[in-house]
């Protein structure tokens, strides 16, 4: 089946469409993935599952329609007793395309909470959907599973996953790649960013929010050389349609030669390190940036608890102070709070091109920018989450 049937053409007949399901579809990567099929008209039946009800989800106006009440079904798809009613449909059909953007996003969470959220998850629906018979499954992962190094991870490159979320997600894709008929596509994504983020790109710029408050320079531990690769969420959900689409159409392209189950990594073509990052903060919020010398970070690099600790002492305050004076008295998801387990001196380095290659996937942004960034605070501020 090619692009223009059925897939990016409005008037064509719903029925050629495919029927959707998004697991942690009110989730940032599968609202905005929601929002991306209701806009090109792409599914004949969308139904979002999560845990947590809408109205709790932080939602911007702009999701109403694309994550509407009657798309949105509140389960645990985790647990097996729940997922005939999941993967049900009226029509007595089956899902044409399954995408597990669920499981636990938090970090520094104990082992147990990411195997009973994460991995469960992932395994409940990865079996559920061979067993129905769905033509795409797309599991959603982190680059974060590779051994880190500054030069760009392959697909077929060494893993060893960095953080415990990532152990679990690498344990995930591998107990998925066991389950016999299941048509699954594994991408490994970088840093998501964009409008409403609150991961990784939005604590540094919280962060810098605290610092310009306090009239003092923004210093970042190890050096500007580190790798912080990162991929805009509007280009997140193109590809993750796009690898359903590849998937069904016959998965063209793939070689043997790379295994059994099909993995892409997908990234932005900046290369964004901490040395991007400190210049696009420096620029907005007019603030000195710089790096810790080889001393403090060696020294951060033994006594990472403790650094990251007065850290946070020192910024939780000013930025409580910064939301009352802001009168923000309901906080959005924002925060400086510093992860222990995202401060390690580890390069987050992807090679994209396999995707690009062998499924055609164009980035539309292709670089962070301070455009961008700037894109972000203004959303935060249309939330009232910015002080």
């Amino acid at each position: 089946m090619t692009e223009a049937v059925g897939r990016t053409t409005p008037t064509a007949l719903t029925d050629e469409k495919p029927a959707v399901l998004i697991l942690g579809g009110l989730g940032y990567i599968g609202r905005f993935l929601a929002l991306y099929i209701h806009q090109h008209k792409l599914a004949s039946e969308v139904r979002l599952v999560d845990k947590v009800l809408p109205q709790l989800a932080w939602l911007a106006p702009e999701f109403k329609e694309a994550c509407s009440q009657d798309k949105f079904m509140q389960a645990d798809a985790s647990r097996e007793q729940t997922l005939p009613r999941v993967f049900d449909r009226s029509s007595g059909r089956q899902f044409d395309y399954v995408f597990n953007c669920g499981g636990e996003t938090r970090y520094s969470q104990d082992d147990e909470v990411y195997r009973l959220r994460s991995l469960n998850l992932s395994v409940a629906a990865g079996k559920e959907a061979a067993k129905r018979g769905v033509k795409a499954f797309v599991e959603v992962s982190t680059g974060m599973v590779y051994k880190p190094d500054p030069s760009p991870r392959k697909e077929m490159d060494k893993t060893k996953p960095w953080l415990k979320m990532a152990k679990w997600k690498l344990t995930a894709e591998e107990e998925l790649a066991k389950i016999e008929g299941l048509n699954l596509v594994v991408l490994r994504l970088a840093h998501v960013y964009g409008n409403y983020s609150s991961k990784f790109v939005a604590t540094a710029l919280s962060l810098a929010r605290v610092y310009q408050h306090l009239g003092k320079e923004m210093k970042w531990l190890w050096d500007k050389d580190l790798r912080v690769n990162t991929v805009h969420i509007d280009d997140a959900t193109r590809a993750i349609w796009r690898a359903a689409e590849w998937s069904d159409q016959g998965r063209k392209g793939w070689s043997s030669t790379w295994g059994k189950v099909a993995l892409f990594n997908v990234v932005d073509h900046g290369n964004t390190s901490q040395g991007t990052m400190s210049q696009i903060i420096a620029d907005i919020f007019a603030i000195p940036t710089g790096f810790q010398g080889s001393l403090i970070s060696n020294f951060a690099r033994l006594n990472l608890d403790s650094v990251v600790d007065d850290v946070n002492d020192e910024i939780l305050g000013p930025w409580a102070d910064l939301l009352a004076a802001a009168n923000i008295t309901r906080p959005g998801p924002l925060s400086p709070f510093m992860e222990k387990e995202l401060l390690k001196d580890t390069d987050l380095s992807l090679d994209g091109s396999r995707f690009e290659e062998v499924a055609g996937f164009k980035y539309e942004k292709e670089r962070i920018t301070q455009d961008e960034v700037q894109g972000m605070i203004d959303s935060y501020k249309r939330m009232n989450w910015w002080p």
